[in-house]
């Protein structure tokens, strides 16, 4: 992770960032950034409407975006119990968030990630940082430097040089209300 302080000035820069996560690299952006997270939507080919991923190091770089009011006692303890690790969980979010973070919904999907890479990521730019697979629309979601390279313009996305963990599927979701699984991890 020699080139990590590039990619925190890209970051608080507005740039769109691609870094290694447990499974697969994804491309990201400052969340507090409605011009960058449009430059990410751009890029990706996603539309607003489906919201986006917040990925950080601890529970305190998301508390800024979750109502934890509106969650019981125990589904918190459960939560928690996950983190940090694979597990993503669909939160309640607070008044005033982007509409360009939680699309269409009334929730905002978040985790606290065990790769290492990424926590120190997180801790260097200081929060959450959005997270969504780093593959272009029809194609498959890139795992090495390389793909990302021949993905995406070197001029488009700033890359954080590491190794994405040895997961094989994607992080499982769950619904922090009803404690559904929406995709199986």
């Amino acid at each position: 992770m020699e080139n990590l302080k590039k990619v925190v000035t890209a970051l608080n820069s507005g740039e769109v960032i691609a870094y290694p996560t447990e499974g697969v690299f994804g491309v990201g952006c400052d969340p507090t950034n409605e011009q960058a997270i449009q430059k990410l939507l751009n890029l990706k080919q996603r539309p607003s409407s489906k919201g986006l991923i917040l990925i950080a190091a601890n529970i305190e770089q998301l508390n800024p975006y979750i109502e934890w009011s509106a969650i019981s006692v125990e589904t918190q303890q459960r939560i928690l119990s996950t983190w940090p690790g694979p597990v993503t969980w669909v939160m309640p979010i607070k008044p005033n968030i982007s509409k360009l973070l939680c699309g269409q919904f009334n929730s905002i999907a978040v985790r606290v990630t065990d790769h290492v890479d990424v926590q120190q990521l997180c801790c260097e730019f200081g929060g959450a940082i959005t997270s969504t697979s780093a593959n272009l629309t029809t194609m498959p979601p890139c795992r090495t430097v390389a793909e990302v390279e021949q993905q995406f313009n070197r001029q488009q996305v700033t890359i954080l040089h590491g190794v994405v963990g040895d997961r094989e599927t994607p992080t499982e979701i769950r619904d922090a209300l009803t404690g559904n699984v929406l995709r199986p991890g």
